[in-house]
């Protein structure tokens, strides 16, 4: 990551990129590269301007942002994608993690707020509260339809690979806790927490901490 944080905004309205644009501007640490109205900008827009983080729409009219945020995801070095959205933790949000985004953020959140998650996606943490984590709990377990068993049994074999420290570490992970809170929980070193999760994204050949906690959830453990 360059040394301050280079932000592109995909966001079919132009309010609010402008909007974003202005309220990232207070940022010291924060410099927006570029803009996208549509999904299907985004990649073009990634190759000419190299972001650090994309803040990602998820209602767009040619490419949604769950779309796009698979494009980006499969590219190398993929910059992390942050999910913007009007609807708390809905299907498409949903679906935007289990394809790679690191968490998301309301369009009301306070703008400290949203500039406290580019930072902490930037450096690696995904951004999933407590709160966040139940609300994507509730949704997995809801889902009666489709594949859910079969996730489910896929996720628990995945799981079955891990030691149990690893297990519970992925266990926090999908509580929502901080690297910080998984130390002072499990008693580990910051550093010993950290080694563990890196183990744990390369084990379960997952893109970040947000789809080890995805997976915990499908396992239903």
């Amino acid at each position: 990551m360059s040394e301050r944080i280079r932000v592109l905004i995909v966001d079919d309205d132009a309010l609010v990129r402008s909007g974003l644009r202005m309220m990232l501007s207070g940022s010291e640490r924060i410099e927006v590269v570029g803009e996208a109205q549509d999904g299907s900008e985004v990649l073009a827009e990634v190759d000419a301007h190299r972001p650090d983080v994309i803040l990602m729409d998820l209602r767009m009219p040619r490419l949604d942002g769950l779309a796009a945020t698979r494009l980006v995801c499969a590219q190398p070095r993929a910059p992390h994608v942050l999910v913007l959205t009007t609807f708390d933790a809905d299907e498409l949000v949903l679906g935007a993690l289990r394809a790679g985004a690191e968490g998301f953020v309301l369009k009301d959140t306070p703008p400290v707020e949203i500039i406290r998650a580019i930072e902490l996606i930037a450096a690696g943490e995904g951004i999933l509260s407590p709160t966040v984590a139940r609300q994507l709990i509730a949704h997995v377990a809801a889902d009666g339809r489709g594949d859910s068993n079969d996730r489910r049994t896929t996720a628990r074999r995945r799981l079955d690979a891990l030691t149990d420290r690893e297990l519970e570490v992925a266990r926090a992970i999908g509580e929502g806790k901080t690297n910080a809170d998984i130390g002072g929980e499990l008693y580990m070193s910051l550093a010993t927490v950290k080694a563990h999760v890196t183990r744990l994204l390369s084990k379960l050949d997952v893109q970040n901490r947000v789809q080890i906690a995805l997976l915990v959830n499908d396992a239903d453990l």
